[in-house]
């Protein structure tokens, strides 16, 4: 069987996965850089009967799946992904698996971000590499209020450090009841509340369509001057040119990004030109126990495959 592993941006794959139990079994190939299209990505996979994605690197589309007939097994990493057409895969033929994940790398991420906005890391980096020295405050945790939209279970682990760091600590999401946030140790307030009374706002909620969009001008409107906005979710959640207005117009302090509506972000991005904001290449899962696992468990879900007998089918 050939195997295609694909958006293996940092060539770690065949490192860090146990790829032993397909030894004489299956011929893996690697992808290291995205397709420009869907084009691309249909005549190059076309020959491959197996495929490895990470992660919505690249979407897997109904139209795209129709050419690829040689196609009969899909794999993500981690359990869910909103880009790969399930039912369309099923009518197929297609077998779609997941992998399992170790840690909370995202979670870790939007606390380094966080503390680096607040700690003005970069700035503090910067200057002294260019022989100043302080040339800002830091700013403050403690007594604080942080504002986390989406309470599962990465929402969750970062209120916890909040609390854990003396924050006052509040949460929206359109199903967050009061004993759930009870439940963590926080207090459950509406969108607008959250988004006016935040010093540091982290968002952590699923792609959706009744999330994207779903922070817009109008939020941003309603924040403080000197509030932090922190998104290592997923980019569209996020208005990206109301965001891009309120940093340039310094009407919030900054922000910290790590995931783009457009990825990998275009060079000529206007973020990056930014000062007040904090930018990192979508992180929050490429972290190395992480990413072994989750290799080592597509090698796991190919070998289950082969054998008759599939492991972690989420289109069953």
């Amino acid at each position: 069987m050939r195997v295609a592993i694909l958006d293996d941006y940092l060539n770690v794959a065949l490192e860090l996965g146990d790829w032993s139990g397909l030894d004489g079994k299956a011929d893996l190939s690697v992808f290291d850089q995205p397709f420009a299209d869907q084009d691309e990505a249909a005549e190059k996979l076309a020959d491959f009967e197996i495929i490895v994605g990470m992660r919505e690197r690249t979407p897997f589309p109904a139209d795209l799946l129709k050419r690829l007939p040689k196609l009969k097994l899909l794999i993500t990493t981690g359990m869910q992904n909103l880009s790969f057409d399930m039912e369309a895969a099923k009518a197929q033929g297609v077998t779609v698996c997941g992998t399992g994940a170790a840690g909370q790398p995202t979670a870790e991420l939007a606390w380094a971000i966080l503390l680096g906005l607040a700690c003005q890391i970069p700035a503090h980096d910067s200057g002294m590499k260019a022989g100043r020295w302080q040339t800002k405050l830091n700013g403050d945790l403690g007594g604080k209020t942080l504002g986390v939209l989406g309470l599962g279970k990465l929402g969750s682990a970062v209120a916890k450090v909040g609390l854990a760091f003396g924050m006052d600590v509040i949460a929206w999401s359109q199903n967050l009841t009061d004993e759930r946030a009870a439940e963590v140790g926080v207090r459950r307030v509406d969108k607008d509340t959250l988004m006016s009374q935040s010093d540091y706002i982290s968002i952590h909620l699923i792609l959706s369509d009744r999330s994207r969009g779903l922070i817009g001008a109008a939020d941003l409107a309603r924040m403080k001057s000197s509030a932090y906005l922190v998104n290592t979710s997923r980019g569209p959640i996020v208005d990206e040119d109301a965001l891009l207005k309120a940093l340039q117009d310094r009407q919030i302090a900054g922000a910290g990004i790590d995931v783009y509506s457009v990825e990998p972000l275009p060079t000529d991005s206007p973020f990056r030109t930014l000062d007040n904001v904090l930018l990192t290449p979508h992180m929050g899962y490429v972290a190395t126990d992480n990413i072994s696992k989750m290799y080592s468990d597509a090698a796991e879900d190919i070998a289950a495959f082969l054998d008759g007998d599939p492991v972690r089918v989420l289109n069953g």
